[in-house]
């Protein structure tokens, strides 16, 4: 089975459970899943065996209400019992991430604009102990209008945390995102003279997101611009995504979406 074919299967089950709650984010979950997937199981050096050992890498999902992706993948690699996922809403898998109560969740998340301060300082203690793990941070483009977000990059940039990763999920789902210089060179020449290296990626193409996370020796953070659709996969969705922003299928549409994966 190809990684494209895991992510469906997982699309699938996110499906499911989402419908079993009636809540979850789906839209912003399907956005964001193939990056999650590729980070654990072809990049990051993390494993359920060293939840919290001092040498693993870290991922923060700042845009935590894309919780179902987290939790499918955590689920996919061992953090988490097989059928957790199941128990979506009801028991420690709530539509924001808690760290306290879920294994391989690095940071209780959801209030936007909190997580990529905490990367910041996760990536600050790593390189004052002289540590090679690295730290990545999933973003949203509406969070991009956070204060907290552009004085956590000015430091980043300043301090020149070369083992921080900032991933953006530009699926352009914000209509105040899109007046921002968040693509193109204007982003580009903002965040490099903040000390930033930038690149942009298809954020569905497994191939093109394992390269961009390909560590290189550079003396800067890096900021990757994920282009991104929300809903992929489910063409109502990726048609409508407000419509889907917090909403679960009802039995017909279930079908029809599972149908659609196949």
């Amino acid at each position: 089975m190809t990684s494209e074919d895991r992510v469906k299967e997982l699309k699938r089950k996110i499906l499911r459970a989402a419908y079993t709650a009636q809540e979850g984010h789906i839209a912003s979950a399907f956005s964001v899943l193939d990056i999650l997937y590729v980070l654990y199981a072809h990049v990051m050096k993390v494993s359920p065996s060293f939840v919290k050992h001092q040498a693993r890498d870290c991922l923060i999902l700042s845009k935590g209400h894309a919780s179902l992706a987290l939790y499918a993948v955590l689920e996919e690699i061992g953090f988490l019992m097989r059928g957790e996922l199941n128990t979506f809403g009801k028991g420690r898998l709530g539509g924001h991430p808690c760290e306290e109560l879920v294994p391989g969740v690095e940071a209780s998340t959801g209030s936007l604009g909190h997580g990529l301060p905490i990367a910041v300082g996760q990536a600050m203690a790593l390189l004052k102990g002289q540590l090679e793990s690295r730290v990545f941070c999933i973003i949203g483009d509406g969070e991009m209008n956070e204060g907290s977000i552009w004085e956590s990059l000015l430091l980043a940039g300043h301090r020149r945390l070369t083992n921080l990763t900032v991933i953006l999920d530009y699926n352009r789902s914000n209509d105040r995102a899109l007046r921002l210089p968040i693509s193109g060179r204007g982003a580009s020449d903002i965040l490099c003279n903040m000390g930033w290296r930038v690149s942009s990626i298809d954020g569905h193409d497994h191939s093109d997101i394992s390269r961009a996370f390909t560590r290189v020796i550079d003396n800067r953070p890096h900021f990757v611009v994920a282009n991104t659709v929300k809903g992929k996969g489910i063409s109502e969705m990726e048609k409508d995504p407000h419509a889907w922003h917090h909403r679960a299928p009802t039995a017909e549409e279930l079908a029809l979406f599972l149908e659609e994966l196949k």
